[in-house]
């Protein structure tokens, strides 16, 4: 689908992550925030996105300047079999939030067809969800890129009927915090979001046209839109006084448009999961297609959702994503930090980096521990980041070349 020569325009990189951002995700996780009142969580979700979306676009500039998608990327740090691993861990988990965000979509489109009309049929949905996306893919760079921009427009007049359904209920402005849930807490859940996003946003980015226009639509595309569906689900939750998404849009008798926004929100943000997956592969088979391999993974990632309790896998992922935070921690400091910029041929794998990234996750996990009132990504990264600072210089020899 995207070839090397292949270019996206600062709109296109801005339709794309827009509509990665209108999801069913961002909305229940910004319903969480209503513990903190209505201006409290617009306020977390502000300065959340912010920081989340600096160190987004950091993983960007590297796509970009190197021309090279993002788990290639990590070869620059940890050398090829490094990128290896980090590859098939990606890949596993791309696959499953694949297969998780098909039944997440086809469960709330089953619920508001059975409410509108009576029908329900969770595998007939699942498939059509599917179908979308395997569109989205085999129609290729032109094809894709007029699609993507026609479905964020009609996604953006969606949006806004549910702005206008949802603001107009002026009590939820008023609404004061109930003390259940810290700043910080609510900082976290709009922090990792973003984040969330680290392993794919370079393999967009390095087919930016211009790199200023590219990373700013990227940046802006992201940050508007997730803010934007945080800050609906804020208000939906203060409004219907229910987490359930399927139920707040219930309560906002949005009747078609909701489904509207549930298909269309889950194949543009699916789209980017599937598409991710074949960019990945390519890691360890360069000589396949993207956009074939794209296509084998929504099919598989579609058989896994028909087949596969998805909601005991959904642990998995957590588990394996949690790799990412302590890996990104030290790709973008060796590379902004120390200079280190271009892939060494020669690198098989770069031992000391590997310590430093386990000794991350452990960190990820004791955090978890501690129920800290940050989270737990964001304080893993910044320690990982400390670690790698202060370690570098003692372990930076600690590698496997080739002969």
């Amino acid at each position: 689908m995207m070839r090397e020569k292949t270019v996206l325009g600062g709109w296109s990189l801005f339709a794309l992550w827009f509509g990665a951002a209108i999801s069913l995700a961002e909305i229940l996780t910004g319903s969480f925030l209503a513990p903190l009142g209505f201006m409290q969580g617009v306020w977390a979700i502000v300065i959340g996105h912010l920081i989340g979306g600096a160190i987004l676009i950091l993983g960007g500039i590297i796509g970009f300047n190197a021309k090279i998608g993002a788990m290639t990327s990590t070869r620059i740090a940890f050398g090829r079999y490094g990128s290896y691993l980090f590859s098939v861990l990606n890949m596993l988990q791309l696959l499953g939030w694949t297969a998780v965000m098909m039944l997440s979509g086809a469960k709330a489109a089953d619920a508001l067809s059975l409410s509108l009309w009576g029908i329900e049929n969770l595998h007939v949905w699942t498939i059509v969800i599917a179908a979308l996306i395997l569109l989205w893919i085999a129609l290729g760079k032109q094809g894709f890129t007029r699609l993507n921009v026609i479905a964020v427009v009609l996604l953006l007049g969606l949006t806004l009927l549910l702005c206008f359904v949802v603001f107009r209920e002026q009590e939820i402005f008023a609404s004061p915090s109930t003390g259940e849930m810290s700043f910080g807490a609510a900082l976290e859940l709009c922090v990792i979001m973003p984040l969330s996003w680290l392993p794919l946003i370079a393999d967009y980015t390095r087919f930016a046209a211009h790199k200023t226009r590219g990373l700013i639509g990227s940046f802006l595309g992201y940050f508007l839109g997730s803010s934007l569906m945080y800050t609906i689900g804020l208000a939906m939750a203060l409004y219907a006084k229910d987490a359930s998404v399927v139920s707040m849009m219930n309560a906002l008798n949005l009747g078609f448009f909701a489904l509207g926004i549930v298909l269309l929100s889950t194949v543009t943000t699916t789209f980017l999961d599937a598409y991710s997956a074949g960019v990945t592969f390519r890691n360890l088979f360069p000589q396949f297609s993207e956009r074939s391999i794209a296509l084998v993974m929504t099919l598989i990632g579609l058989g896994v959702a028909l087949l596969t309790p998805i909601e005991a896998y959904e642990n998995f992922l957590y588990a394996i994503g949690s790799v990412f935070a302590p890996l990104f921690a030290i790709v973008l400091s060796d590379y902004f930090l120390f200079g280190n910029t271009r892939i060494d041929e020669t690198l098989r794998l770069h031992v000391g980096y590997v310590f430093v990234w386990i000794a991350g996750i452990i960190v990820y996990y004791y955090f978890l521990t501690l129920d800290f009132i940050f989270g737990s990504t964001l304080p893993t990264m910044i320690v990982t980041l400390l670690l790698f600072v202060t370690l570098r210089k003692g372990v930076r020899t600690w590698t496997l070349k080739n002969n």
